[in-house]
């Protein structure tokens, strides 16, 4: 089977950092992205604690969902972790340790973008170890309430969002990206987070969002027809593409690159997670595969686990139990 995926794992050339604000907490955070060596994955660390362990991106370690997707353990927590993921995905990296002295990934401008962009400058290098792929082998499906999220089986990795909402401006969108080449910069990296103008404000009433600006922020107008920022928007679709930016950082704790087609259907960071669990929880569903070059052709070279085995290979994944509704066919 010839895929469009590299079968070598990546990391950073050298080490790139940024400053930023963090969307609920306000202060200014330093984070760094640093190259790590073949299948250590991708880890969290924070330099202001003295002492303390990293975090995998796992989904195991996925202690809140609420406004943005957030890690922890008994240690301490990284939160809005969803964009970098994604960027880090995005541009093909396996392999790298990020260090940050706050409990708040930086917003930057409320997309992937300035990650990315960062990530494309200093370069990824080619490691020695092969990727091992999560291949989607009968459908899965999570449901709760109206909201509704299938992966399928599909050569490659692809994601289809929908939203509908009632306001003017935003309707009933659609999107679908598949991830080859540079359609991640292109198509979803710029495509920044939204919210209505009274919710910033309840929410800056509670403490929250006291670091949301019309700079990171697209604020939809009270009269629902327009937005706030004077920019206007990146995309005429902008926040379907959002919404798919965060389901693929939200995939990338599944902590492996998937081969398989993803349909979601006004979901959020909660249903990103039960999927997760409901896949986690379905290993007659899919199989792990090792990667392999042939020719100028990326093949899948064997199974490296299934069933059982697939279990063990992935044991944290398992010990999430899922939530909802969930069927498989």
């Amino acid at each position: 089977m010839s895929l469009p995926i590299d079968p070598y794992q990546y990391t950073l050339k050298k080490s790139v950092s940024c400053c930023g604000v963090g969307l609920h907490s306000g202060r200014t955070v330093n984070l760094s992205i640093k190259p790590a060596p073949v299948n250590n994955g991708i880890r969290f660390f924070r330099a202001d604690m003295a002492g303390s362990c990293h975090i995998q991106a796992y989904m195991d370690k996925v202690v809140d969902t609420q406004l943005a997707t957030t890690l922890g353990n008994e240690h301490f927590r990284i939160s809005t972790t969803e964009h970098l993921l994604a960027a880090l995905h995005g541009f093909g990296i396996d392999n790298a340790d990020i260090e940050l002295d706050s409990a708040e990934i930086p917003i930057m401008d409320g997309s992937a973008e300035p990650f990315f962009n960062m990530l494309k400058a200093t370069g990824k290098k080619k490691q020695k170890g092969l990727r091992k792929i999560l291949r989607i082998t009968k459908p899965v499906c999570y449901v709760e309430g109206d909201k509704r999220l299938t992966i399928s089986p599909y050569n490659g990795f692809k994601v289809t969002g929908e939203i509908c909402f009632d306001d003017t401006l935003i309707k009933k969108q659609k999107y679908t990206f598949d991830l080859v080449a540079d359609r991640f910069g292109d198509e979803i990296a710029r495509a920044r987070t939204f919210g209505y103008v009274e919710q910033v404000e309840e929410l800056w009433a509670n403490g929250l969002a006291l670091g949301s600006s019309l700079a990171n922020v697209i604020a939809i107008h009270w009269n629902r027809k327009s937005v706030l920022n004077e920019d206007g928007l990146r995309y005429h679709d902008e926040f379907i593409r959002h919404k798919v930016l965060d389901l693929v950082g939200d995939l990338a704790l599944l902590g492996y690159p998937i081969l398989g087609h993803v349909e979601a259907y006004k979901a959020g960071h909660a249903q990103h997670l039960g999927l997760m669990q409901v896949i986690a929880a379905s290993p007659e569903c899919w199989e792990i595969v090792e990667m392999k070059k042939n020719g100028a052709d990326a093949v899948l070279q064997h199974v490296a686990s299934r069933s059982k085995a697939a279990s063990d290979a992935l044991m944290p994944l398992f010990n999430c139990k899922p939530m909802h509704s969930a069927t498989t066919a």
